[in-house]
C-alpha cells in the first residue's frame, strides 16, 4: 500500500514511510540511469516490437502462416527488404547530391568572385566559419565518388576528434555491430513471445493494485496507438511530400532534407530546424545556377508552407484528429521536461504522456474523483467498514419487527367453528 493513498491523517509514521518510498523511488532512478547502456537496447526492442506485432499478426492470421516463429521471420524480412529498397533509391541521389554540393563548396573556397557574391547574403563572420570548416574537413577530398566508403570515418575525424576517440576506443565499430545484434535479439524473442507477455503480465502485478495498474497501462496504450502511430503516419506523408517539392525546385540535397524534415515532423514544432540547411542550400544552388537567392528562398519557403497547410488542415484532423488537445505553451514545456529526462525518447513520447497525466489531473482532482489505487482502497476500505454495520442493522431490524408483531414467525392454529 502506497504511503500517501489513504484518507488518513498524516501522522509521523505515515511521514516516514512517505520518506522511504521517495527515497526508494530515487534509488530506483538511480539504478535505471546507471544501467541506461544495458536498459536502452531493451527498451528499443520493446517499442520495435509493440509497432511490428501488428504486421506480424496480420501475416499470421490474414495470411495464413500458422507458426508464429515463421510469421515473425517473414514480417523481419519484409520489414528489411522494404528498408533495402528505399536506400536504394535514395542513395545514388543522395550520392550526386553530395558530390555536387562538394563541388560548390570548393569552388566557393577558392573563387573570389563566388566569396563577393555570398557577401551580399551572408554575414562576414558566417562566410568566414564555412571558409575554414570547407578548408579543415578538406571536403573536395572527403566528397569524391571513390573516398565515399571513407567519408563517414573521415569526417568525423577532423570535425569531432574527442568523440571520434571515444568511438574509437570504449564504442568500437564491433560494439556497435554487438548493439545491433543484441536490439535484434530482443526484438526476435519479444515478437515471438508477445501474445503471452501482453496477455499474461498483469499476473506479476499484486493483486491489490493490479485493476488500478491496468487502468493505466490502458490508457497510456490507448493514447499511444492514437498519437505515436497517427504521427509517424503524418510524418511519413509529410517527409515525402517536402521532399518531392525540394525536388521539383531543384533545391541540393532535396530529397535528403525533405525526409529528414519529415522524420523531425515525429516532435512537434521541430520540423522548423530543417529551414537553416534549406537556406544553406538554396544559397549554393543560386551561386551554382546564378538564380536569385531570394527568389530560391521563396520557393522554399512556399514548399515548406504548402507542406505545413497539408499537414495542418488536411493529414491532423482526418488521421489524428484532436488526440492531444494540449495548449501550444503546455506542449514546449511538455517536450522540454520530457526531453531533459528521457533523450530523443522524450521528446517522442512527450506529448501523449502528457496528455495522460493531464487527464488524470481533470478526472481525479478537479473533478473529485479518487485515483484508481485511492478508489481500489477506499472501496475494500468501505466493504470491511459495512459488513459488520449491515449485520447489525440486519439484527435491529428483525428485533423491532418482532416486538411490532409478536406473532410473527409462529404458527397459530386457526379456530373453525
Amino acid at each position: 500500500m502506497l504511503p500517501f493513498t489513504t484518507n488518513k491523517p498524516y501522522t509521523f509514521d505515515r511521514f516516514v514511510r512517505l520518506l522511504l518510498f521517495l527515497a526508494l523511488l530515487y534509488g530506483v532512478f538511480r539504478i535505471l540511469n546507471y544501467l541506461s547502456d544495458v536498459l536502452i537496447p531493451f527498451a528499443v526492442a520493446l517499442i520495435l516490437a509493440y509497432l511490428l506485432n501488428p504486421l506480424v499478426v496480420f501475416v499470421q492470421y490474414r495470411l495464413r502462416v500458422k507458426k508464429r516463429g515463421l510469421s515473425v521471420m517473414l514480417t523481419l524480412l519484409l520489414v528489411l527488404g522494404l528498408l533495402a529498397g528505399v536506400f536504394s533509391l535514395l542513395v545514388p541521389r543522395l550520392v550526386q547530391d553530395v558530390q555536387h554540393m562538394g563541388e560548390m563548396v570548393t569552388d566557393y573556397v577558392n573563387n573570389s568572385a563566388l566569396q563577393q557574391q555570398v557577401q551580399q547574403y551572408l554575414p562576414e563572420n558566417l562566410q568566414q566559419w564555412i571558409t575554414d570548416f570547407a578548408n579543415r574537413i578538406e571536403i573536395s577530398e572527403l566528397l569524391k565518388i571513390e573516398n565515399l566508403e571513407k567519408a563517414t570515418t573521415l569526417l568525423a575525424q577532423k570535425i569531432l576528434p574527442g568523440i571520434w576517440g571515444i568511438f574509437s576506443g570504449s564504442m568500437s565499430v564491433i560494439t556497435t555491430l554487438l548493439g545491433f545484434t543484441v536490439i535484434l535479439m530482443y526484438l526476435v524473442f519479444m515478437l515471438l513471445d508477445y501474445p503471452k507477455i501482453a496477455g499474461k503480465w498483469h499476473t506479476l502485478l499484486p493483486v491489490q493494485f493490479r485493476p488500478a495498474i491496468i487502468a493505466v497501462v490502458t490508457d497510456v496504450e490507448n493514447s499511444m496507438n492514437t498519437y505515436f502511430r497517427a504521427q509517424a503516419l503524418i510524418a511519413l506523408i509529410v517527409g515525402i511530400i517536402t521532399a518531392i517539392g525540394f525536388s521539383i525546385i531543384g533545391l541540393p540535397m532535396g530529397v535528403a532534407l525533405g525526409l529528414f524534415i519529415g522524420l523531425l515532423n515525429m516532435v512537434p514544432y521541430l520540423q522548423i530546424v530543417g529551414f537553416i540547411p534549406a537556406v544553406f542550400f538554396a544559397l549554393l544552388h543560386a551561386l551554382d545556377t546564378g538564380q536569385s537567392f531570394w527568389v530560391m528562398m521563396g520557393l522554399v519557403i512556399l514548399v515548406q508552407v504548402i507542406g505545413q497547410i497539408i499537414q495542418d488542415v488536411f493529414l491532423t484532423p482526418k488521421i489524428m484528429g484532436d488526440a492531444t488537445g494540449l495548449n501550444p505553451a503546455i506542449i514546449i514545456l511538455s517536450l522540454s521536461v520530457w526531453g531533459k529526462l528521457l533523450g530523443i525518447l522524450g521528446l517522442i513520447i512527450a506529448l501523449p504522456l502528457t496528455s495522460v497525466i493531464i487527464g488524470y489531473y481533470h478526472r481525479f482532482l478537479q473533478q473529485s474523483e479518487p485515483p484508481p489505487l485511492l478508489a481500489i482502497e477506499n472501496a475494500g476500505n468501505k466493504q470491511e467498514k459495512d459488513a459488520p454495520e449491515n449485520d447489525h442493522t440486519d439484527n435491529n431490524n428483525q428485533h423491532n419487527k418482532q416486538q411490532q408483531n409478536p406473532d410473527a414467525g409462529t404458527n397459530i392454529p386457526e379456530i373453525t367453528d
